[in-house]
C-alpha cells in the first residue's frame, strides 16, 4: 500500500501543476478565438453616393489603408518562386517588348475585358454565375489614389482561384485562358487568348509593388503580392472589401510614374487604347458643382423682415392673387439667405462612350453613324464628310473586321517625307484593344491617306509591334485590304454621274441622291491622284487594277478629266497604241508640234503634267493589250504613207548634210517626220531614252549629277516636214552650194529653234541669240559687221568733274558749318 501511495502522491501534484497552465492556455485561446470572430465586412447601401457600391465600412475600410499603406509582402503569406527564369524574363520585357510604359494600362483593361467576356460566356448557360444586385455588373473601373499613389482597376470577371493565381500569375507566358477556351470549344466559338503572363508584368514598368485581389465564385477571395524579385505571396484576404466576383489590381507606382495618377492622363490612354473595349470603362473622376448653402453673414433685420412676411402671409386674404404674391415674396426672402459655393464631387465617369460599329453588320449602321465614327476616330471636326466608306469582315484562314475611310481633304503634307515619315492613319485592333497605329505590312505606303481600323482575332495581341510585323496573318490582312481599298475608291467613280457615260447619264441623273455624289471622283483625284500615280509605280501586283482609276485630260476631254478605259472606247479603228504626251502644262502641251498631225488624223491624245507622270510612264507599259506610245519619242505610226519611200529618198542628201552640220550637237540622226503639220522640223529622242521633259525634271533637282545624267539623256533625232517651205528653200540652197555659211548657219538657227520648242534647255543660249539677232540684221539690210556705237569718253569725262566739284563745294559747306559752331 504504501509503494502505490507514494507514485499517486505524486501523479496528484504533477497533475495539479498542470492545470493553471492549460487554464492559461485555454483562456487565451478564447480570447484569441473571440478577436477572430470579427462580422464579415458590409457593403453599405449610400444611393446616389457611390452607385456601384464602393463605399465601405469603417473596419473594412482601416484594414483596406492599411493593406494599401505596405509594399513588403505580408509575413503571414504562403511564398511561392516565380517559374521560367522570371528574373531574366522580366528584364527582357521591361526592356525590349514595353519601351513605351503608356501600353501597362492597355494590358490591364484586356485582361479585364477578358476576364469579362469569360464569365459573360458562361452566364449563357448558367444565368446564377453572374449573382445578383452590384455583382452583375459587367463593366471596369479605374480607381486613384493620390495620396499612397495607388491606381487601381477593377473588374467583375470571372475571377480566379488560388490554384490559378499560382499558375497563372506565377509563370510567364502561361494563361488559363487556353485551357478556358479547350473546355468551352464544345459549347461555342470563344477566341480569347490569356492575358495573365507577358502582358500582366508589364505593370512593373510603372509600379514597384502590385497587389492582385480575386475572387471566383468556386473559391475564397485571395490576394497575389510580388515586387518582382524572383517571388509573390499568396493569402486569404480578410481585410480588404469583399469584391463578390472578379479581379482588381493595385499598382503601387513608382516616383517617376506620377503622372499616371493624374485624371487627365488616364482619360487620354483609355481613348488612345482602350475605346473601344466591348465593356463600359469607369473612371471615378472629381468635378466641381455649384451648390447652394445657408449664408451664414446674413443681416439679423432680414430675419425679423421674414418673420413679418411669414405672419402676413398667414393672414386670410379676400384674392387669391395676394397669397401668390405673399408666397413669392417669403420664397425670395429665403433664397436671399444661401449663397452658391463651389464644392468638388466624385462620381464614375464613362471614358468609351464610342460605339464599335465595326463589330455590327455594315446594313444596321447608317451614314450618320459612320460619318461620326469617322470625326471620332481621325479627330476631324470640320463639316465635310469623307468622300466614302468601306466596312466589310473577312473570313476564311484570317479573320478580321475592318472600317475604311477616304477623308475629304489630303493633309497638307502628305507627300513631302513619303519615303522617309511613317504617316500611317490606319490603327490595328486586336480583339478591340488598340495594339499601334505604326505598322507600315498593314497598307503600302501610297494608300497611307486612308484612315481606318482593323479588328484581328487571329493576331497575338501580348506582343511588340516588330514581333506582329512578322506575323504571317498580316501578309494576308494587307492583300485583302488592299483589294478592298481599290475597290471602294473605284466605287466613288462608279457613282459619281460625271463618270457615266452618256448611256448611263440618263439612269443615274433620275435619282435625286445622286446629286450629292456628282463630282466626287473629280475631288479625290484632285486630292489623291498623285497617290494613285504612286501606286502603279510600287505596286506590281495591282498594277492594272490602279491603272483604270487614272484620270487626266486629253485633246478630246473638253477640260474635264477621262479615264483610260473611256480613251479605248474613242479610239479609232485600226489604232494600235494609246498616245500621250508629257509637259509643264496643258496650255503649253496644246500648242506642241508634236500634235499637229495627230490632231489633223482625229487622234487623241493625253496630257500629263504632273511630273511625277514621267516615272509612272516607265512602269505602265501597257493597257488593256494597248501599248502607251510618247508621241516626243521614236517609234510614231500613223498608218502607212504611200509617199513615205520616195520623200526619203528626195531628201535623202538635206538629211545627210544637216546631219553632218549637227555633229557636234550630239544629234543622232536627221529624218523625214511623220509627225508634223505646220512646224519646219522638231526634235525627239530615242524610245527608251529620257524625253525633254525629263530631262527638265532631272536637271532641276538639287542633288542633280550632270555626268551621270549624260548616260540617261536619249538620243536626239531632228525630224523634218518635207511639205514646210523652209525645208524645201534649204534642200534647194543645199543641192546649189553645200559649203555656203550662210545656209549653215541658217540651218543651225532652226535646229536650235526646233530643240527649244520641243522641251528641250538650250546647252549654249548665247550662242541662239546671237543667231537671232543676225537673223534680225539681215532682215533689216544692216551690214552683219556693224558694231554698236561707242560711248563718248569726254562726255564721260566732264560728267565726272562736275561730280568731283559737287563733292568739293558740299565739304567746304561742311566746315563752314562746323567754323559757325
Amino acid at each position: 500500500m504504501k509503494k502505490l501511495t507514494a507514485p499517486y502522491v505524486l501523479f496528484l501534484l504533477c497533475l495539479l501543476f498542470l492545470l493553471p497552465d492549460q487554464g492559461r492556455k485555454l483562456h487565451a485561446s478564447a480570447e484569441d478565438d473571440s478577436e477572430g470572430l470579427v462580422d464579415p465586412p458590409k457593403v453599405e447601401d449610400r444611393i446616389g453616393a457611390v452607385p456601384h457600391g464602393l463605399s465601405t465600412d469603417s473596419d473594412v475600410a482601416k484594414r483596406e489603408a492599411e493593406s494599401m499603406s505596405r509594399k513588403t509582402l505580408r509575413s503571414n503569406a504562403e511564398r511561392f518562386e516565380f517559374q521560367a527564369e522570371v528574373s531574366r524574363l522580366m528584364d527582357i520585357i521591361i526592356n525590349s517588348l514595353y519601351s513605351n510604359k503608356d501600353i501597362f494600362l492597355r494590358e490591364l483593361i484586356s485582361n479585364a475585358s477578358d476576364a469579362l467576356d469569360k464569365i459573360r460566356f458562361l452566364s449563357l448557360t448558367d444565368k446564377e454565375v453572374l449573382g445578383e444586385g452590384e455583382t452583375a455588373k459587367l463593366d471596369i473601373q479605374i480607381k486613384l489614389d493620390t495620396e499612397r499613389k495607388i491606381l487601381s482597376i477593377r473588374d467583375r470577371g470571372i475571377g480566379m482561384t488560388k490554384e490559378d493565381l499560382i499558375k497563372n500569375l506565377g509563370t510567364i507566358a502561361k494563361s488559363g485562358t487556353s485551357a478556358f477556351v479547350e473546355k468551352m470549344q464544345t459549347s461555342g466559338d470563344l477566341n480569347l487568348i490569356g492575358q495573365f503572363g507577358v502582358g500582366f508584368y508589364s505593370v512593373y514598368l510603372v509600379a514597384d509593388y502590385v497587389e492582385v485581389i480575386s475572387k471566383h465564385n468556386d473559391d475564397k477571395q485571395y490576394v497575389w503580392e510580388s515586387k518582382a524579385d524572383g517571388a509573390f505571396a499568396i493569402s486569404e484576404d480578410t481585410w480588404n472589401e469583399p469584391l463578390g466576383r472578379g479581379t482588381e489590381i493595385r499598382l503601387h507606382l513608382r516616383e517617376e510614374a506620377g503622372e499616371y495618377l493624374e485624371q487627365s492622363k488616364l482619360k487620354e490612354l483609355v481613348k488612345k487604347y482602350s475605346e473601344f473595349i466591348n465593356f463600359p470603362i469607369y473612371l471615378w473622376a472629381s468635378k466641381e458643382v455649384d451648390v447652394e448653402v445657408p449664408d451664414d453673414e446674413a443681416p439679423a433685420d432680414e430675419d425679423d423682415s421674414s418673420d413679418e412676411e411669414d405672419e402676413k402671409s398667414e393672414t386670410p386674404s379676400e384674392e387669391d392673387g395676394d397669397d401668390d404674391d405673399t408666397s413669392e415674396k417669403g420664397d425670395d426672402e429665403k433664397k436671399s439667405k444661401t449663397k452658391t459655393v463651389k464644392e468638388t464631387t466624385y462620381e464614375w465617369e464613362l471614358l468609351n462612350d464610342v460605339k464599335a460599329i465595326w463589330l455590327r453588320s455594315p446594313k444596321e449602321v447608317t451614314d450618320e453613324e459612320y460619318v461620326k465614327f469617322y470625326k471620332s476616330l481621325a479627330k476631324d471636326f470640320t463639316d465635310e464628310k469623307p468622300l466614302a466608306w468601306s466596312h466589310f469582315n473577312a473570313e476564311g484562314d484570317v479573320e478580321f473586321k475592318a472600317v475604311l475611310f477616304v477623308p475629304p481633304k489630303a493633309p497638307h503634307d502628305l507627300y513631302e517625307s513619303y519615303y522617309n515619315g511613317n504617316k500611317s492613319n490606319l490603327k490595328l485592333y486586336v480583339r478591340r484593344v488598340f495594339i499601334s497605329d505604326e505598322f507600315d505590312d498593314l497598307l503600302p505606303k501610297y494608300l497611307n491617306f486612308l484612315k481606318g481600323l482593323v479588328d484581328s482575332d487571329t493576331l497575338p495581341l501580348n506582343v511588340s509591334r516588330e514581333m506582329l510585323q512578322q506575323h504571317s496573318s498580316l501578309k494576308t490582312i494587307k492583300k485583302k485590304l488592299i483589294r478592298k481599298a481599290l475597290d471602294m475608291i473605284r466605287k466613288i467613280a462608279d457613282e459619281d454621274p460625271d463618270e457615266s457615260t452618256n448611256k448611263e447619264k440618263n439612269d443615274v441623273e433620275a435619282s435625286d441622291e445622286n446629286d450629292e455624289k456628282k463630282g466626287q471622283y473629280t475631288k479625290f483625284w484632285n486630292e489623291f491622284g498623285k497617290s494613285i500615280k504612286l501606286g502603279i509605280i510600287e505596286d506590281a501586283a495591282n498594277r492594272n487594277r490602279l491603272a483604270k482609276l487614272l484620270r487626266f485630260e486629253s485633246t478630246k476631254s473638253n477640260g474635264k478629266l477621262t479615264s483610260l478605259d473611256q480613251y479605248i472606247k474613242r479610239m479609232k479603228s485600226g489604232q494600235k497604241d494609246i498616245f500621250y504626251l508629257t509637259g509643264m502644262s496643258k496650255e503649253q502641251l496644246e500648242k506642241s508640234p508634236f500634235l499637229e498631225r495627230l490632231i489633223k488624223k482625229n487622234y487623241e491624245v493625253i496630257f500629263f503634267t504632273d511630273p511625277v507622270d514621267e516615272y509612272l510612264m516607265q512602269y505602265l507599259m501597257d493597257y488593256e493589250d494597248k501599248k502607251f506610245q510618247n508621241v516626243s519619242k521614236e517609234g510614231l505610226k500613223l498608218g502607212k504613207d504611200s509617199k513615205g519611200k520616195e520623200l526619203k529618198e528626195a531628201f535623202k542628201n538635206l538629211t545627210k548634210w544637216w546631219k553632218g552640220i549637227l555633229a557636234s550637237e550630239n544629234v543622232d540622226d536627221v529624218k523625214i517626220s511623220n509627225r508634223l503639220a505646220d512646224s519646219p522640223c522638231v526634235v525627239v529622242t530615242s524610245k527608251f531614252g529620257w524625253s525633254s521633259n525629263m530631262e527638265r525634271i532631272m536637271q532641276s533637282q538639287t542633288l542633280a549629277d550632270a555626268n551621270k545624267q549624260a548616260y540617261m539623256r536619249g538620243k536626239r533625232v531632228l525630224e523634218i516636214n518635207p511639205r514646210h517651205p523652209i525645208i524645201k528653200e534649204l534642200q534647194a540652197r543645199v543641192a546649189k552650194d553645200p559649203e555656203d555659211k550662210s545656209v549653215k548657219h541658217t540651218a543651225e538657227l532652226v535646229y536650235q529653234t526646233a530643240l527649244m520648242e520641243s522641251g528641250f534647255v538650250l546647252s549654249d543660249p548665247k550662242d541662239f541669240a546671237s543667231r537671232i539677232y543676225g537673223s534680225v540684221k539681215n532682215s533689216l539690210n544692216i551690214s552683219p559687221d556693224a558694231a554698236p556705237e561707242e560711248e563718248d569718253e569726254v562726255e564721260e569725262t566732264k560728267a565726272e568733274s562736275s561730280v568731283q566739284e559737287g563733292a568739293d563745294i558740299a565739304k567746304e559747306d561742311d566746315r563752314d558749318i562746323k567754323d559757325e559752331l
